[in-house]
């Protein structure tokens, strides 16, 4: 009750003293800071996949801005031979004003980074997205292949049929499907959204199995040590390989975890944010998972 109390009243509190802790699972607000962590995953045997704080703009102006900030992101990672791809949230790129002027400018993100043999992963957001997330997905797939994936959520309940369309798709169409799997954090009503635990553990579970029978490659996205497991588990009754599937996690977020897959030999690609809107980043994550509230308590008392 303590955790969830402290969860809900951080968007109240001053930003100074949410960075204390925020800090941990952010890698700065400019682009030099989100290459030097970024290198120093990859020096780690990590890849990463890189993300410029802000979503839900208001003016196409603001859409421009991304776009222009995300082409300079691209050619700086590259020239710093970074090993790693980019995220893009579609609602940063005016999604939710106008839909064909998204499209073109995520295209012209998508194009610049295909040019340089990197690759871009369209984020899922809430549930007013879904749809148009999956079209302009597919529309980009349809020209850019081998650069540009998707993320799914499994606590939706309509993310089996999703994948279900998303296969059938690709093997129409013979392009190849790049899924990352995860939970899911956005608040949603029970019709729409599993919102029991063990419920989103279960579909996250069939969600991948689907996935790994239809030969898309997943990005298993978690910090559940059970679903990480039961992934394991999966790998093998599917055989598997490298070239298959790889591990995601979080920047900051459960380090043993994270170095314990890694040791098993598994390909692990960490989600690196940066960027001035961080604070909206870290209010929903703690608002998600109220167990950070202790990492709140460390940062304020024991590292000052």
């Amino acid at each position: 009750m303590f955790n969830k109390i402290v969860a809900d009243t951080l968007p109240y509190m001053p930003k100074k003293l949410v960075w204390i802790f925020s800090k941990r699972y952010v890698a700065g607000e400019k682009i030099e800071d989100g290459i030097a962590k970024s290198k120093m995953l990859n020096s780690q045997n990590m890849e990463v996949t890189v993300d410029l704080l802000g979503e839900f703009i208001h003016t196409i102006e603001e859409a421009e801005t991304n776009k222009n900030d995300y082409l300079n992101i691209i050619e700086r990672f590259t020239e710093d031979n970074v090993m790693g791809s980019f995220s893009v949230k579609p609602t940063s790129f005016g999604l939710l004003v106008d839909k064909e002027k998204c499209y073109r400018l995520i295209r012209e993100v998508v194009e610049s980074a295909a040019k340089r043999n990197k690759f871009v992963r369209i984020d899922m957001e809430d549930s007013q997205c879904t749809s148009s997330e999956i079209e302009l997905f597919k529309r980009l797939l349809a020209e850019f292949p081998d650069h540009v994936g998707l993320v799914l959520q499994a606590y939706l309940r309509r993310t089996r049929n999703d994948i279900i369309d998303l296969t059938a798709y690709s093997k129409k169409n013979g392009l190849p499907l790049s899924i990352r799997l995860c939970k899911g954090i956005y608040i949603e009503p029970e019709e729409i959204a599993y919102r029991d635990f063990h419920q989103v553990r279960h579909h996250f579970l069939k969600d991948l199995e689907l996935l790994l029978q239809n030969n898309a490659y997943v990005g298993i996205a978690t910090h559940d040590p059970f679903l990480v497991n039961e992934s394991y588990e999966l790998i093998k009754e599917y055989n598997k390989g490298p070239e298959d599937y790889e591990f995601q996690m979080l920047y900051g977020v459960t380090p043993n975890l994270r170095d314990s897959i890694i040791q098993k030999g598994h390909k692990m690609r960490i989600y690196v944010p940066f960027g001035v809107d961080w604070f909206g980043y870290c209010s929903r994550r703690i608002k998600e998972n109220p167990k950070m509230v202790s990492d709140i308590i460390k940062a304020l008392f024991i590292r000052g």
